[in-house]
């Protein structure tokens, strides 16, 4: 912006200010107004529909996952994505407040008069990449499967088997699910994409000599499960031998 044209802003400005009416009260009066219906439409939609929270804690329960509410999905959703251990504080603190400092700055950085979001490109820009990227997330977030749970859709080959190949394939995935297995590896749609491998298709890959092998002795940080008890053990390696 050249001097010509600050000073005609600033005219049109003074103009435009003169012709209109303080910020208060005509301004307090009206928001204080709107806050007070909002706050009648909550206390109505409480005392009439009441709070729904859930069901009772029961602190012996081993199956509960918490979930966050949707708004929070994205923060959530980069706790995910960021997975070494020693960077959680930087996805739990440092994103949320560098992306919080951005938005802050970007005033500072773009200081055109200009409404129009054609003529103002790097707060567009910034407005699309930061609207995008939490709308993917939250995506991500709200379709992110149990960690306690294998959402994996039975094979064919084991259903019309049935009887005790069905009955220790259904062991095995609550076995595996409630192992921990889910926090390296990914099995479906559930788990995490490392630092394991996909175990989707295991079977393909290794025989199930193979794979109660690597159960026994695996490749480090992965720990031994040689100590599931041995009806346990079975039904895991039976399990990941069926995942084809």
């Amino acid at each position: 912006m050249n001097q010509r044209e600050k000073e005609q802003y600033l005219r049109e400005y003074a103009i435009l200010k003169g012709q209109g009416k303080p910020f208060f009260p005509y301004a307090v009066a009206k928001d204080a107004v709107m806050a007070c219906v909002v706050m009648a439409v909550i206390i109505t939609l409480s005392l009439v529909l009441g709070a729904e929270l859930g069901s009772k804690a029961n602190p012996t329960t081993t199956t509960y996952v918490p979930r966050p509410e949707w708004y929070f999905f994205f923060l959530f959703e980069v706790l995910r994505v960021i997975k070494p251990a020693s960077l959680v504080p930087l996805a739990t603190i440092g994103v949320p407040t560098l992306g919080l400092i951005i938005l802050f700055l970007l005033p500072f950085f773009d200081r055109s008069p200009e409404r129009r979001p054609e003529r103002r490109p790097i707060a567009t820009a910034t407005f699309i990449v930061v609207a995008a990227a939490m709308a993917l997330l939250t995506y991500q977030g709200a379709h992110a499967g149990s960690p306690t749970a294998i959402e994996l859709a039975t094979p064919a080959s084991v259903k019309q088997a049935g009887g005790a190949e069905l009955a220790e394939f259904e062991a095995g995935k609550a076995v595996v699910a409630q192992s921990g297995c889910l926090a390296c590896h990914k099995i479906g749609e559930n788990g995490n994409s490392g630092p394991g491998p996909d175990m989707t298709h295991i079977a393909t890959r290794l025989k199930s000599q193979a794979i109660a092998r690597t159960l026994v002795n695996p490749t480090k940080p992965m720990p031994s499960f040689k100590n599931l008890p041995p009806q346990k053990f079975k039904s895991v390696v039976a399990f990941l031998s069926l995942l084809k």
